[in-house]
C-alpha cells in the first residue's frame, strides 16, 4: 500500500467520525425513547408477555383474592385462636379470625416471601425472577388444592420413619405413603454380610389409589401425620377437613414374620362418593440379590399369586412374563430363593395385572416385579380393608403352621413357594424327608452331620430294593454262561425269536428276571429325584458351615482356573468333584457286576461319560445337594463290596439248579408273554409260506 492509499483511508475515517457526531440524538430525544420503552413494557405486562408482572398482576385482582380466601376457609385447619392454615409444598397460608390473610412462600433458595408482599405485589428488594417464582409456587399450591381437595395438604412434608419391631423383624413404617419403607430380617444375612431386607427403601413401593367424581388420589403422593404409637403399632392418618380422614395403621406381634395393615376411616363419603366401589393397589418392586450362587437364586425367584378356591400359579422365573387375572385372587408374593413378601387382603384381589422382568445384567438385583389390583372398597366403612402382610423366610414348617393361623378354615397354600418338584417328589419331601430333616436340626447343629445321618436313613429304606438288585444281577452273572450257548445256538436275525423263547424258559427255570434288577432301581429314583428338589429350597442349610464349605446352601468353589471352560465355568466346587469321582468309580464297579460287562468295550465310554456331564451338571449346584450325592454313592459302593463278601454266586447257582428241578407254575404276565410269543412266530411262518407262493408263482 502506497502513501497515496493511507491518506485516502484516513480521510475517509474523518468524515465517518464527524457525520456520526453532528446526527447523534439530542436529549430531548433520548428522554422520548425511554419513555417509549416503558410505556412497551407497560404492554406487555398487560398483554401477559412478561412473566413476573403477568403472575403478580393476577394474584392481586379482587377475584384472586377472593379465591385465595375461599380456599382456605374451605381447606384450612382451625387452632384454638381461630386462625385457619393451609399447608402446601413450599406454601403456608393462613387467614385470621377477621380473614386477613398471612403465611408465606418458601423459594428455592430458602428465602421466605410473605403473602401479603405477593398480593400487593411489593417484593422490595426481590428481583423478577424471585416475584415470578413466589407467584408460580402459590398458583401451583391454588391449583393442588383444587384438584386434590384436603388431601392438598400433604403433598409437601420432610420424610420420617417410626421403628416397629420384635425379635425376628424390624420394620421402618415411612410418613410419605405410609408404607413399610424397610422390612430387615434380624436372623439372616446376605453374602455379603449385610443384613437381609425384602423390603428396601428405593427398591420397594406400594400405595392405594382412591377415586372421586373428577380426580384420582394416589396415597403414594402424600405425607402422613403419626396419629397413635406404640411399641408394637403406629396408626398414619390424612386428616382432610370436613371430619373426613384416611389412614393406615400397622401391627406386630411378639416373635412373628407377620404385620397387621389395616386401612381405616371416617367421614370419606365426603370425599369418595359412595358409587366408588373399587380401591387400587400398586406394588413395585427391585427385588435384591441375596445369595452367593446367583443361578439357584434367579431360577428360584418369582412372582406367585394364589385365586380364590384354587391352587397357586406363577409367572416364569427366567424371562420376561405378564398376566392378567380377572378372578379373585387370595394372595399376591414376591418370592426370592429363600424369603417372600406375600400380601393376604381379608376381602380378595378382584383382579390383577402382573409382570415380572429378570435383571441378567444387574450385579445388585435379580428381577423387577409389578403389580396392579383392584379390591373392594366403600367409603362409609370405618375398615374398608386389612391385610396379614408375611415378610420372612421359605420355611416349611413356618409356612404350614401360618396358614392355620391366618385363616384356620382355608387352605393358603403358602408351602407351594417352597418348589419341591411335582406330586410324587413333593410328597416324599413333605412326609419323609422335611420331617426328619426337622427332627434332626432340633438336636444336631452341624447340617453336614444331618445330611450324613438322613442319607443313612433314606439308604436303610431302600435297602431292600438295594439287595434286591443285586441279587438279580448276581442271578444273571451265573446264567451267562447258558445264556451264551443259547446265542451261539440260534444265532441270526431269523432265529431272534427262538433265542428269545429259549431265554425266557430258562429264566423261569431258574427263577430269575432281566427286569428285577431294573424295578429296585426304578423305585430309587423318585427318591433321588426328591432329594434333587429339597436341598436348593431348604433355607436350614443356608449359611450353614461344614468342613471346607462356607454355605451348604451355595456352591462350594475351592478351585479357581486360569481360563473358563464352556458350560462350566473358571470355579470348581469340590464336593461336587468327589461326586464326580466316586461316581466313575461307581460305574466301574456296576459294569463288573453286569452278566457280560466287559463284553460291550463300545459301551464302556459312554458309561463312564455320564460322570462327567453330571460335573458340568452340578458344579453350579448347592454343596448339600453334591454332598448327599457324594455319600449316597460312597454308602452303595460299600454296599456293593458287602454283598459280594456276603453273597456266594456258588450257592446262587445251586439254588437256581434246586429251583428248575420243582415243577413252577407259570405266572399270568410269563403266560401272557409265552402266548404273544407263540402268536408272533405263527404269524412270521405265514409270513413266509406267503413269500414262498409267491416265489413259485413267478
Amino acid at each position: 500500500m502506497n502513501k497515496t492509499n493511507i491518506m485516502g483511508l484516513l480521510l475517509m475515517g474523518a468524515v465517518i467520525m464527524l457525520f456520526m457526531y453532528f446526527n447523534q440524538p439530542s436529549a430531548e430525544e433520548r428522554a422520548a425513547m425511554a419513555e417509549k420503552a416503558r410505556q412497551e413494557q407497560a404492554e406487555a405486562s398487560q398483554n401477559g408477555t412478561d412473566p413476573a408482572a403477568r403472575l403478580t398482576d393476577t394474584l392481586v385482582t379482587p377475584k384472586e383474592k377472593a379465591n385465595i380466601a375461599a380456599t382456605i376457609r374451605q381447606f384450612g385447619s382451625k387452632d384454638s385462636t381461630g386462625t385457619l392454615t393451609l399447608a402446601a409444598p413450599a406454601v403456608t397460608m393462613t387467614m385470621s379470625a377477621d380473614s386477613v390473610i398471612g403465611g408465606n412462600v418458601t423459594l428455592t433458595s430458602g428465602q421466605k416471601v410473605s403473602m401479603q408482599s405477593i398480593l400487593t405485589a411489593s417484593y422490595g428488594s426481590l428481583s423478577q425472577t424471585q416475584a415470578a417464582e413466589a407467584c408460580s409456587l402459590l398458583r401451583k399450591a391454588l391449583s393442588d388444592v383444587a384438584r386434590y381437595k384436603g388431601f392438598s395438604a400433604y403433598l409437601g412434608g420432610d420424610s420420617t420413619t417410626v421403628r416397629l419391631e420384635n425379635s425376628v423383624l424390624a420394620l421402618d413404617i415411612s410418613n410419605k405413603g405410609g408404607v413399610i419403607a424397610r422390612a430387615a430380617l434380624k436372623g439372616y444375612q446376605r453374602f455379603d454380610s449385610t443384613q437381609v431386607c425384602p423390603i428396601e427403601p428405593g427398591t420397594n413401593g406400594y400405595g392405594f389409589t382412591l377415586t372421586s367424581a373428577s380426580q384420582r388420589f394416589n396415597t403414594s403422593d402424600f405425607y402422613f401425620t403419626v396419629t397413635e404409637q406404640t411399641d408394637s403399632s403406629v396408626t398414619m392418618m390424612l386428616k382432610l377437613g370436613d371430619g373426613a380422614q384416611w389412614g393406615i395403621r400397622y401391627s406386630i406381634a411378639p416373635d412373628s414374620y407377620l404385620v397387621n395393615m389395616d386401612i381405616v376411616q371416617q367421614g370419606m363419603q365426603n370425599v369418595i362418593p359412595a358409587s366408588a366401589t373399587t380401591m387400587e393397589f400398586a406394588w413395585d418392586q427391585t427385588m435384591a440379590r441375596n445369595e452367593e450362587g446367583r443361578m439357584f437364586e434367579e431360577q428360584n425367584s418369582a412372582l406367585y399369586y394364589m385365586n380364590v378356591g384354587g391352587d397357586t400359579d406363577n409367572l416364569s422365573e427366567n424371562s420376561d412374563d405378564s398376566e392378567e387375572v380377572t378372578q379373585r385372587i387370595k394372595w399376591i408374593g414376591y418370592k426370592n430363593q429363600f424369603f417372600s413378601t406375600i400380601f393376604i387382603p381379608r376381602t380378595n384381589f378382584t383382579g390383577a395385572n402382573f409382570t415380572s422382568t429378570p435383571l441378567k445384567e444387574n450385579a445388585a438385583y435379580v428381577k423387577r416385579m409389578t403389580t396392579q389390583a383392584e379390591m373392594d372398597y366403600s367409603s362409609t366403612l370405618a375398615n374398608p380393608a386389612s391385610f396379614t402382610i408375611f415378610i420372612g423366610p421359605n420355611l416349611y414348617p413356618l409356612l404350614s403352621q401360618l396358614e392355620d393361623e391366618i385363616t384356620p378354615d382355608e387352605d393358603l397354600h403358602l408351602t407351594k413357594l417352597i418348589p419341591l418338584g411335582w406330586s410324587l417328589f413333593r410328597w416324599i419331601n413333605t412326609l419323609i424327608v422335611i420331617p426328619v430333616f426337622t427332627f434332626l436340626g432340633k438336636y444336631i447343629a452341624s447340617y453336614g452331620i444331618i445330611i450324613l445321618i438322613l442319607t443313612l436313613f433314606i439308604k436303610l429304606i431302600l435297602f431292600p430294593f438295594t439287595y434286591k438288585s443285586y441279587m438279580s444281577q448276581a442271578k444273571m452273572r451265573v446264567l451267562a454262561p447258558e445264556i451264551k450257548e443259547i446265542n451261539d445256538k440260534y444265532p441270526g436275525p431269523e432265529n431272534a425269536m427262538k433265542r428269545q423263547q429259549e431265554s425266557m424258559a430258562l429264566y423261569s427255570r431258574a427263577g430269575a428276571s432281566p427286569m428285577s434288577g431294573c424295578l429296585p432301581l426304578l423305585l430309587q429314583m423318585p427318591i433321588l429325584i426328591a432329594m434333587f428338589k429339597f436341598f436348593p429350597s431348604a433355607i436350614e442349610l443356608r449359611g450353614q458351615s461344614f468342613l471346607w464349605v462356607a454355605d451348604l446352601s451355595a456352591p462350594d468353589y475351592i478351585i479357581s482356573l486360569p481360563f473358563s471352560i464352556p458350560f462350566l465355568g473358571a470355579k470348581l466346587s469340590l464336593f461336587c468333584l468327589l461326586m464326580t469321582a466316586t461316581n466313575i468309580i461307581y460305574t466301574r464297579i456296576n459294569m463288573q457286576n453286569q452278566p457280560g460287562g466287559n463284553s460291550m468295550p463300545g459301551m464302556k465310554w459312554m458309561m463312564y461319560l455320564m460322570p462327567v456331564m453330571f460335573l458340568f451338571f452340578f458344579n453350579n449346584y448347592a454343596a448339600g445337594l453334591s454332598y448327599y450325592y457324594f455319600l449316597s454313592l460312597l454308602i452303595t459302593i460299600v454296599q456293593t463290596y458287602i454283598f459280594r463278601q456276603v453273597v456266594n454266586e456258588e450257592k446262587v447257582r445251586a439254588t437256581m439248579r434246586e429251583n428248575a428241578r420243582k415243577p413252577k407254575k407259570k405266572s399270568g404276565f410269563m403266560a401272557r408273554l409265552e402266548a404273544a410269543q407263540r402268536q408272533q412266530q405263527a404269524m412270521l411262518r405265514e409270513q413266509e409260506k406267503q413269500r414262498a407262493k409267491k416265489g413259485n408263482r413267478r
